[in-house]
């Protein structure tokens, strides 16, 4: 793993730079793949990135998107990744509906749902460990990744792509950490002062990685911390 972390001096900054990485990242994989693989984010910090990409001429037709987790609600509740990403990206480009990957939440199980999906990437990749193209990430101020939370049981999955991951009594269907670092390349997206100490416990040398998960991402292609000013100013000292 090659790790690089960027403070930007705002999130205007980290999102056109979030958007270079990725416009690079597609193009040099499409030279040799028919097709590039993305993960999405939920939260609010790529809500500006997916507006960016909605603009660009992209070969959408060679672009495959999954996501990372999914609060277990409907595809069309205000709480829903997926619905957060077809409203301000997905939906505003010509990509086709069989290249969109999103986690179901429909059986009334979560953990039916979150087999599904594992059962859905087998299929897709062939594989029974698929590696990502691109993972896009963003970290609350308690560490926790995807949803992927401090001292839970999700943190300890190895044998499985999809698990769940519970917000206190909230369950959530969630990528493993496994399956995440075999990524060719995650970018991680921190905005706010709020995240300052999490960083902290990450960055330093010694670190309970169940504590705070997002120091668990290794993966094994390069891994881009993109700080804003407010969260990484005291890593810069």
């Amino acid at each position: 793993m090659t790790r690089f972390l960027e403070i930007l001096p705002d999130s205007v900054s980290l999102i056109e730079r979030a958007k270079t990485l990725i416009l690079g990242q597609i193009s040099t994989v499409l030279q040799t793949s028919d097709y590039f693989t993305i993960v999405l984010a939920g939260g609010n910090t790529p809500k500006p990135l997916y507006d960016c990409l909605a603009k660009e001429d992209l070969p959408w037709q060679r672009i495959h998107v999954f996501w990372g987790d999914e609060r277990y609600v409907p595809k069309d509740h205000p709480d829903s990744n997926q619905c957060m990403a077809r409203s301000t990206w997905l939906g505003h480009v010509q990509i086709p509906s069989d290249n969109i990957h999103p986690i179901s939440t429909d059986s009334g199980d979560p953990t039916v749902d979150a087999q599904k999906y594992q059962e859905h990437l087998r299929d897709f990749f062939q594989q029974d460990w698929p590696s990502f193209d691109l993972v896009l990430l963003g970290m609350g101020d308690d560490g926790h990744t995807a949803s992927l939370f401090p001292r839970t049981q999700a943190l300890k999955i190895t044998d499985r792509l999809v698990t769940l991951g519970n917000k206190g009594t909230d369950p959530r269907i969630t990528l493993t950490l496994p399956l995440i670092n075999l990524s060719n390349r995650v970018i991680f997206l921190v905005t706010g002062e709020n995240k300052r100490p999490a960083l902290a416990h990450i960055f330093a040398d010694q670190c309970d990685q169940s504590d705070y998960p997002s120091r668990s991402i290794e993966p094994r292609g390069d891994l881009w911390w993109l700080l804003d000013e407010s969260a990484g100013a005291e890593l810069k000292k």
